[in-house]
């Protein structure tokens, strides 16, 4: 595929948005990636990785290796994220505590859209598809249920399986990779590491997710090669599923205290907006889901009028 300097800018806008997503404890990184339809290249890519890729550095040198790896494409999109996990997560840290009803109304009309999107994408609503997307729905749903670890743990190999698995979360389109960290206990020491600095721990959970991310997206290629129609059945029940989480009206019923000492929600439930105990925002709040909603329509119909 012959890009131009266009196109990577489009793909790195995309890196940015998946960024954006991967900040938010409940958005997917891979929904981002999925919508803006690039997620089977993303898996692609990234499944190059591997002994053949090393044997092509030795033989063929590296401008060979750059191009079976899709080194461009990669490297345009993880540069956006980059970007956008650097200069974004203040901002939308900021957004999650003073507007977080907005915030989460805008995230909610992403998904919902998304929804739409994927599931078009399945051909052949056959009995097996339903009995998927209810599982992949039930599972997420009840991921999102959960109560995070009291505790956090800081341990190097704690540290390395957690960025295994939550690696693996962020590339699933409907299950959030930093929900996971929250649920796993990682949350704080990683974002703690990267606020101080801490280059021995987060290179630890690089290492790990580096390792998870080569792993996974393998058996994901794998699926998407044999078993499509099914795969995106599952896919499109997570999405369902993790709806709950980014529900945007939530009445707190523990709290705990973070590492900073600061009192934050510990186990929330999700609540009707009529029976919110604070200012419900409801019509900007359902401005906020449209406008989510269109902007995920939006990009679908310029990838439709581009393809």
């Amino acid at each position: 595929m012959v890009r131009k300097l266009n196109d990577y800018l489009v793909i790195g806008l995309k890196g940015i948005a998946m960024g954006a997503a991967d900040v938010v404890p409940g958005v997917s990184g891979g929904t981002i990636a999925f919508i803006s339809g690039i997620y089977e290249e993303l898996l692609s890519a990234i499944s190059n990785v591997n002994i053949d890729l090393l044997k092509t550095l030795k033989t063929a040198g590296i401008k060979a290796a750059w191009k079976q790896l899709n080194g461009s494409f990669l490297g345009a999109l993880f540069l956006g994220v980059f970007v956008s996990i650097v200069s974004l997560a203040k901002v939308i840290k900021h957004l999650l505590e003073s507007q977080p009803i907005l915030l989460w109304s805008f995230f909610f009309g992403l998904v919902l859209a998304s929804i739409i999107y994927i599931a078009k994408q399945i051909t052949d609503w056959n009995f097996k598809a339903f009995l998927l997307l209810i599982t992949g729905a039930g599972l997420a749903y009840f991921i999102t249920t959960l109560n995070p670890l009291v505790s956090e743990n800081s341990s190097s190999l704690f540290l390395f399986l957690a960025g295994a698995i939550a690696i693996c979360a962020m590339i699933l389109p409907g299950i959030s990779g930093s929900f996971i960290l929250v649920l796993l206990g990682a949350y704080q020491p990683v974002l703690a590491a990267v606020n101080n600095r801490d280059f021995k721990t987060i290179s630890v959970f690089l290492i790990g997710a580096i390792v998870g991310l080569l792993t996974f997206s393998r058996v994901l290629k794998w699926l998407f090669k044999n078993y499509k129609n099914l795969t995106l059945a599952v896919l499109t029940g997570f999405i369902i599923g993790s709806l709950n989480k980014i529900w945007p009206w939530k009445e707190t019923l523990t709290w705990r205290i973070n590492s900073k000492g600061i009192q934050v929600p510990f186990n929330q439930q999700s609540v009707s907006p009529f029976s919110f105990n604070e200012d419900a925002q409801l019509l900007p709040a359902i401005l906020f889901v449209v406008v989510g909603f269109l902007l995920i329509l939006g990009m679908e119909k310029l990838a439709a009028k581009k393809r």
